[in-house]
């Protein structure tokens, strides 16, 4: 019953810990406001790089937003990395590797829970003959096996790469904290022993066996591979809130409440009452630097 608790207490975690690095993003006072264009949300001007502002006196006129477009451009960046695209080619195939693969595995958590609950329905995925002939139960254990496979591998060469590419390459190994070393060779050890653990069940009937039995409550059944996969697995998940790793919480305040804010700042507007409240803001911490000392400001 050990395994089935610190599967329950690192699966909790992971969102609970998640939801609160949310609500202390949404918390934060207002930014600087860079509103670097193209702002996406401007509609009919997001294509071309232009603004609501354009218009002769724009503040007497009705605004038109886009969140259309503002989820397709975000889209862009979460599903594909564009900007690393664009700006790191020869860095984004190992990156985009791992986030592929990453997704792949949460696809493939997906579907393992709704195979376990196929499963508890009465219709098994694999029989004493096979894979169950059934087209549901056989749509998903197929898709089960290519997100699962396809996504572990994909997941390791990115992690491995990107480790390996940090230690060698010159400049990288410059900006690379021991922090970025240890997340990605975290990530590889945890892929690693899926590896492991797959080759001596390469359908993941074991996946499906461990959802049936949190979804039932029962003691998880786990040989020392499984059993040491599923601790770094829990682990892996409690610390990645805790961690720079959490940047998937903060994508959407980078470019909705960062890079694209252009809300006009018009008297009595919540704009305005944003701006006075980030004025009396009071940094809880100081620094120091060669150019401006403690408790000194930097007139230049």
């Amino acid at each position: 019953m050990l395994l089935l608790v610190f599967m329950y207490i690192s699966l909790f975690a992971f969102i609970i810990l998640s939801l609160s690095k949310a609500m202390k993003y949404a918390k934060m006072p207002m930014h600087s406001r860079w509103e670097l264009y193209p702002v996406p949300k401007e509609k009919g001007r997001g294509e071309y790089g232009g603004s609501y502002y354009e218009e002769v006196k724009w503040w007497e006129k009705p605004r038109e937003t886009s969140l259309a477009g503002e989820i397709k451009e975000m889209l862009k960046e979460m599903l594909f990395i564009k900007n690393l695209f664009i700006n790191q080619r020869p860095l984004w195939w190992l990156s985009y590797a791992l986030h592929l693969g990453i997704y792949l595995l949460a696809l493939w958590t997906v579907l393992l829970f709704i195979g376990a609950i196929t499963e508890i329905a009465g219709l098994p995925m694999v029989t004493e003959t096979g894979v169950n002939k059934h087209w549901w139960a056989a749509l998903i254990y197929y898709c089960t096996l290519f997100t699962g496979s396809i996504g572990t591998i994909l997941a390791a060469v990115g992690a491995g790469g990107l480790f390996l590419k940090r230690v060698f390459n010159e400049t990288l190994k410059k900006y690379t904290t021991p922090q970025e070393y240890f997340n990605l060779l975290f990530i590889f050890t945890v892929l690693v022993t899926g590896l492991i653990v797959w080759s001596s069940d390469p359908a993941f009937n074991y996946g499906r066996d461990i959802m049936k039995r949190l979804l039932t409550f029962s003691a998880i059944q786990a040989d020392t591979a499984l059993t040491v996969h599923i601790v770094l697995l829990g682990l892996l998940l409690i610390y990645i809130p805790l961690s720079k790793m959490s940047h998937y919480v903060g994508k959407y305040f980078t470019f909705h409440k960062v890079l694209w804010d252009n809300d006009p700042n018009l008297p009595g507007s919540e704009v305005e009452n944003k701006v006075k409240e980030a004025g009396r803001f009071k940094p809880s911490k100081s620094w120091s630097a060669p150019h401006c000392k403690t408790g000194e400001t930097n007139s230049q």
